[in-house]
């Protein structure tokens, strides 16, 4: 592949037009370090352009309610069967005391997902339940904003109690969710999701759900699970997706989009041992990760102007270093996390402010705490 190639898509992607997916697997396939580092300076200019130069993060905190889990996710190490050693389910005692805990840390957010865990119910029924861990939190917190529930916890619910998506999606949100998290998007490619994890949500159901949510007045974020099984192409047709959905939410004028883009980087560590052996190694190639962050932003930033890494995933040093390859944002304090760090990652469960605004500052960036919507505080 010649350089003039690369340069004519980066040159393109800086005049502010989208790069087609035929020229989005030509940047990722790269292994000259040039041609690199010409993606990563394109991405930084862009970053620049499209969301400054002030790194935003979040005072958040984790509640994963429940590892009790009908699926069997071939990354999963999170998951447990009820009775299992580790297995766990919380109580509304137990989601109190963490949600005072964050809020009494400063916390904005409450970032809330669980196994699907068919005994989840209440008189019989799903949605009941799922409707009194968002009013436990909120008859006590008004305040808070709950970034809750997956894509596929929606089609849990709705599969379970016989109701449309719409219907689970409205109910959440006037009970008071305020945003969705976009993952279970995993790779958004039928092929890979059959080895990766066959039972959850196919990708037109998850494109479908997060649109619902979109039109429904439910901001989300979106995510990526890269570094498994899943080639070039693949990420791109994934990143090709999330722009689709992002410019029918704008195009639409639907009251919600996607606020935010996350690589998830694959930790393999304590993964089940098919697919660990099938990746072959236990913690994400940085290298990688950049090269993708960095696409990623050339990708989706006109759309999606807000990237974001993962310090549980790579590392603060990692994540960091992501702040100048296209990312705008370090993410939140966490306080707790559970589902990366059962797989064995090394980045740690929680992040003081102090901890993430001295990174930032390493750069030379100026940094400021945001709200889940990115108002900034």
């Amino acid at each position: 592949m010649k350089y003039k190639t690369v340069d004519d898509i980066l040159d393109r992607a800086l005049l502010g037009y989208d790069i087609s997916p035929a020229e989005g697997v030509v940047l990722l396939k790269q292994t000259n370090p040039e041609a690199i580092a010409l993606i990563q300076t394109t991405a930084d200019k862009l970053r620049h352009l499209q969301a400054g130069d002030l790194v935003t993060y979040v005072i958040n905190r984790n509640i994963n309610f429940t590892n009790i889990c009908e699926q069997h996710c071939s990354f999963c190490a999170f998951r447990r069967d009820d009775g299992d050693d580790g297995a766990y389910w919380l109580d509304w005692t137990q989601i109190i005391e963490k949600t005072t805990d964050g809020v009494q840390r400063g916390a904005t957010e409450i970032c809330m997902q669980g196994g699907l865990n068919p005994q989840a119910q209440i008189n019989g029924k799903s949605l009941p339940y799922y409707l009194k861990l968002v009013e436990t939190i909120k008859q006590e917190f008004p305040q808070l904003h709950l970034h809750a529930f997956s894509p596929q916890e929606v089609q849990f619910i709705a599969r379970l109690d016989g109701l449309d998506y719409a219907d689970v999606i409205a109910a959440l949100r006037d009970a008071g969710v305020g945003s969705m998290p976009g993952t279970a998007a995993e790779v958004l490619d039928d092929e890979v999701r059959r080895v990766l994890c066959p039972e959850k949500i196919d990708t037109a159901t998850w494109l479908e759900i997060v649109s619902t949510a979109h039109r429904l007045g439910l901001h989300t974020t979106s995510t990526m699970l890269s570094g498994h099984i899943e080639s070039p192409e693949q990420q791109i047709g994934h990143l090709e997706k999330l722009r689709s959905l992002q410019m029918t939410a704008i195009n639409n004028g639907y009251p919600a989009k996607i606020t935010e883009f996350i690589l998830l980087p694959f930790v393999g560590q304590e993964a089940p041992k098919p697919l660990r052996r099938r990746v072959g190694r236990d913690q994400p190639i940085l290298s990688d990760s950049l090269l993708l962050m960095a696409v990623a932003r050339i990708y989706l930033g006109n759309w999606i102007p807000n990237h974001q890494p993962s310090w549980v995933k790579l590392g603060l040093d990692g994540a960091t270093e992501a702040l100048v390859w296209g990312c705008n944002d370090i993410g939140g304090t966490l306080m707790e996390e559970h589902i990366t760090t059962m797989a064995g990652a090394l980045g740690g469960t929680s992040m003081e402010p102090e901890t993430l605004q001295k990174a930032i500052a390493s750069l030379g960036r100026p940094y400021q705490q945001r709200d889940t919507l990115y108002q900034k505080l």
